[in-house]
């Protein structure tokens, strides 16, 4: 496709300008590694949620959301619980505030709060190094291949997939490179202001182009409603004949269990806390816990509505002016072209240009979110703690800036084997976070988990995800979650009991920082011998609550975007009701309540207390590495 001078005008001015701005507050960044990674804790949540929305609306992420709304319809609104979307809704109601209390950097320094400094909290430690850097390379593989495929259509220059997304993606490492987080943090809130307008100028193009009657005589019975029985019972046939065989391969048609493992999955994925990267890195940047909170419930509302907006408007012009070339496909349908064909074909010159930037945009925000996020791994957690931890911050800041590049280098030679972007999605969601959701569970919930036993649960997920995709190539994606989690929770709990706990004061001070509810008894019994007082955490029922009206609240916001294009107007009152009056309980169970959830619960003397309870033969001068001793309390956790 050759686009106009004016849209190639607005791309180029858009991405000249982003580079720009994120050059001009690079300064900032260079002062600290804290100010590298976290901005040094200044900026507003409201826009760290805007930040944080802007690097999940990813152009690849955005393809295959064209792609299962135009084949399953309202019901591929179930379809994101795979990754899952409603962990923003967990991280809002508690576990944000949860992570925010602990006051560090990045994942693998949160469990020196978990686990202290023993062996077994090394070795934990290192386990979530390499899980960050595993997921790191999979996103960079992951949005090679979306933004070259994407690019190869649109710019004018006769060069390959693969060559568009080395120059683009190399271009975005340039802003997120030289100035961290600052640069990107002011690049994704401009990025987000156009990936806005591009949302709503597509939704209400498709609005008035497409009637309620086109739209319904190209779509099987049951495609405009989000409910669902045990079947899918969607059919294509006369219409699209090859989306049933789509169908099939996909291995939705059994929707009932679909759903059920979706559901499963996703609980346990989300209640085990944000995976090490952007995600947390923007919780663990907010000014407190409350704030963090905020921004997570905020990320919902600039995410939801207008991503949906576009998704449904592009799925809409698809339906119409693309099904005449997917019927010509047959059987070897590419649903990834969606979106390309609709930019190249129904938009008129000026809105093509605001959209590619918009799009493009998408992209440069999840990427430089990733890439961001990823040096800290190395240079917090293994440089800095590990081989030199008494360097200038200036010698840390320029080796995140060399650790970025080789991230980079990694995931573009990773990106050239990817077959689709569907491929690297399910390996990514099901397969790897297998692997990574039984230690980070039980890390919350259980105290008897230990650093050994964390260490071996993350080794074993990480090792079962790569290892049963090569060996049961034909096992749906899917269904590789519970079989790698069964392997990793067997590892976190005979690495754990054939270990000894960790030391009283670790678990103390970490229940008490972080107050946590779950399976706490011992600890709470220790800490209640010191601090008769201390008030243990009894807001399970408040925080599930929320999480279930939460998950209701975000739903049909979604639904709502949806049915406003489709012009679905009983389903869109029907969703704007349900938004006000879960709106209305989480402002009062959960908005109201923050101040108390968020306080500080960590004795201001917790650290001179309990050294006063070690024998003196175990103090040891400030500057020398911890000794974990048991206390001379009552009876041993």
């Amino acid at each position: 496709m050759i686009i106009s001078t004016l849209d190639l005008c607005i791309i180029i001015g858009y991405f000249c300008t982003a580079i720009f701005l994120g050059i001009l507050v690079s300064k900032r960044a260079n002062e600290s590694l804290h100010s590298y990674f976290l901005g040094s804790n200044t900026l507003p949540w409201w826009i760290l949620g805007v930040s944080d929305a802007s690097g999940m609306f990813d152009i690849t992420g955005t393809m295959w959301l064209v792609y299962v709304l135009f084949v399953y319809g309202l019901k591929s609104v179930w379809l994101p619980w795979i990754w899952p979307t409603f962990n923003q809704i967990f991280l809002m109601a508690y576990l944000s505030i949860w992570l925010r209390k602990s006051k560090v950097m990045t994942g693998a320094q949160w469990i020196q709060t978990r686990f202290g400094t023993s062996t077994g909290a090394n070795l934990s430690h290192i386990s979530v190094v390499i899980f960050a850097l595993v997921s790191v390379i999979g996103f960079i593989a992951y949005a090679f291949k979306g933004i070259g495929k994407f690019a190869a259509i649109f710019f004018p220059w006769n060069l390959s997939p693969d060559m568009y997304a080395i120059i683009l993606m190399s271009l975005t490492a340039i802003y997120a490179v030289k100035g961290g987080m600052f640069s990107v943090v002011i690049t994704e809130f401009l990025q987000f202001i156009v990936l806005t307008i591009a949302s709503i100028s597509i939704g209400i193009l498709a609005i008035h182009a497409v009637t309620p009657e086109q739209l319904h005589q190209l779509i099987p019975n049951g495609w405009a409603s989000p409910f669902f029985g045990w079947h899918l019972n969607l059919n294509w046939t006369g219409l699209i004949d090859a989306v049933n065989t789509k169908i099939a391969q996909d291995g939705y048609g059994i929707f009932g269990f679909f759903f059920i493992m979706v559901l499963f999955q996703g609980i346990l994925k989300s209640a085990a806390g944000p995976a090490p990267n952007y995600d947390m890195q923007r919780v663990l940047a907010t000014r407190s816990p409350k704030d963090a909170a905020k921004m997570n419930w905020f990320v919902n509302i600039v995410l939801c509505v207008p991503r949906y907006l576009m998704i449904t408007g592009i799925t809409v012009l698809a339906l119409v002016y693309f099904s005449p070339q997917l019927k010509l496909m047959g059987p070897n349908i590419d649903f990834e072209m969606i979106l390309p064909y609709i930019i190249k074909n129904t938009l008129p010159v000026g809105l093509v240009g605001l959209l590619l930037a918009g799009l493009i945009a998408a992209f440069m925000s999840n990427y430089a979110a990733t890439i961001n996020a990823a040096p800290a791994y190395v240079v917090n957690d293994i440089y800095k703690r590990f081989i030199n931890p008494h360097a200038e911050e200036k010698v840390y800041v320029r080796l995140s800036i060399l650790a970025t590049i080789g991230f980079v280098i990694v995931g573009f030679i990773f990106g050239f084997f990817v077959e689709s972007i569907n491929q690297v999605t399910l390996w990514i969601v099901s397969a790897l976070y297998g692997g990574y959701t039984a230690s980070n569970v039980l890390k919350w919930y259980w105290w008897r988990i230990n650093g050994h036993g964390y260490f071996w649960g993350m080794m074993t997920g990480i090792a079962a995800s790569m290892i049963i995709p090569l060996t049961f190539p034909a096992l749906p994606a899917i269904n590789m979650f519970p079989v790698v989690l069964g392997i990793s929770l067997v590892g976190c709990i005979l690495g754990s009991l054939l270990t000894e706990p960790e030391e009283d004061a670790v678990l103390m001070k970490f229940y008490m920082q972080i107050r946590p509810w779950g399976f706490w008894k011992p600890v709470i019994k220790k800490v209640h011998f010191y601090y008769p007082e201390f008030e243990p955490n009894h807001n399970f029922k408040t925080d599930m609550t929320n999480v279930i009206v939460g998950v209701i609240w975000q739903t049909s916001l979604v639904v709502s975007a949806i049915a406003l294009v489709i012009q679905e107007h009983t389903l869109f009152i029907g969703a704007i009701s349900s938004v006000i009056i879960t709106s209305i309980i989480l402002k009062f169970n959960w908005w109201n309540k923050l101040d108390e959830l968020s306080k500080e619960t960590l004795p201001e003397d917790f650290d001179q207390r309990i050294k006063q309870s070690i024998p003196q033969k175990y103090l040891v001068p400030q500057d020398l590495a911890p000794v974990n001793v048991a206390l001379d309390a009552p009876e041993r956790i």
